[in-house]
């Protein structure tokens, strides 16, 4: 306790409020995040290696959950009121009434527990981990998946693969009801325009009607969803990465919040804060090649 006034002096605590966030966005413009105590590295360290590992979620995740969540959007949409629309719907809440905790601890359950570790928690089985740790493998991208690729590793990639199938299978599940209600909402929209009347008296077949005129149109919203789906994915799935101990940024910032490690918190919510922003930049360049309005600046109605 005796150097107590002594740390806080070292490190301005005694300055006042304005001093202090003035030092620390200095500090922040010149790469200095400051230390992660819980992992012991420096933040910025922290985040690109706990990064790869967040991002192989979402690379598997995300198409699975937009591609998913559009066809059965569609389907139910173009179908309205028949038994494939009342399918989709009772799936749609079904999903969307799931707690991602329970849904992920019964799948670990059911696939690791009941099946004697047919999908096991973690990234890696140790034998793995031994050999992307070796001389011999080359670690291009540290996203397993893909190094394993990369070094021709069949292996590696099929124990990566077991590894990262109930992660996905649990984000999946949660939020392919959310982009399909929102797709059928908006597609029963389009579906009801005059220019979808127009096609359908031109004689065109209902398939070219729904897949080419009326869903371009209804990918507006389902866009902007899908580019907040994905930032958060790759900001970390907190609760999923916990429960299936697949160490990437979702689990740092829990640990983080946990011991309390004010550094390691604040440069979560910073990455958070430039991920979005470059997100929205890249939704709307979307939007040009989905919409034409857009891109001649008539704006979308």
């Amino acid at each position: 306790m005796a150097d107590l006034p002594a740390v806080i002096e070292q490190y301005g605590l005694d300055e006042p409020f304005f001093v202090q966030y003035g030092t620390w966005i200095g500090h922040v413009l010149s790469g200095n995040l400051g230390w992660s105590v819980v992992v012991g590295m420096s933040v910025w360290d922290a985040i690109w290696n706990f990064l790869p590992a967040t991002l192989e979620l979402a690379i598997f995740a995300a198409p699975l959950i937009i591609l998913t969540g559009i066809f059965l959007g569609t389907q139910a949409a173009a179908h309205k009121d028949r038994p494939v629309d009342h399918g989709t719907r009772v799936l749609a809440i079904f999903g969307w009434s799931l707690p991602t905790f329970w849904f992920g601890l019964i799948l670990l359950m059911i696939f690791y527990g009941f099946f004697r570790g047919l999908l096991p928690p973690g990234r890696l089985s140790i034998q793995m981990d031994l050999v992307i740790h070796s001389a011999d493998f080359i670690r291009y991208t540290h996203i397993n998946t893909i190094d394993a690729i990369l070094n021709l590793n069949g292996p590696l990639l099929l124990d990566a693969l077991r590894h990262i199938v109930l992660p996905v299978v649990t984000l999946s599940v949660v939020q392919v009801a959310f982009i399909m209600r929102l797709m059928r909402s908006s597609m029963l929209e389009a579906l009801g325009k005059g220019y979808i009347l127009t096609a359908r008296a031109k004689g065109l077949a209902e398939r070219v009607v729904v897949n080419k005129h009326a869903r371009r149109n209804a990918l507006i919203p389902v866009i902007t969803i899908s580019g907040y789906l994905f930032a958060g994915l790759a900001n970390g799935v907190v609760i999923t990465e916990t429960i299936f101990t697949y160490k990437g940024i979702g689990w740092w910032a829990w640990q983080a919040a946990v011991n309390l490690d004010i550094a390691s918190v604040l440069g979560f919510a910073l990455f958070n804060a430039a991920l979005f922003v470059l997100i929205n930049l890249v939704v709307d360049i979307l939007y040009t090649r989905v919409d034409p309005r857009v891109r001649l600046g008539q704006g979308v109605q």
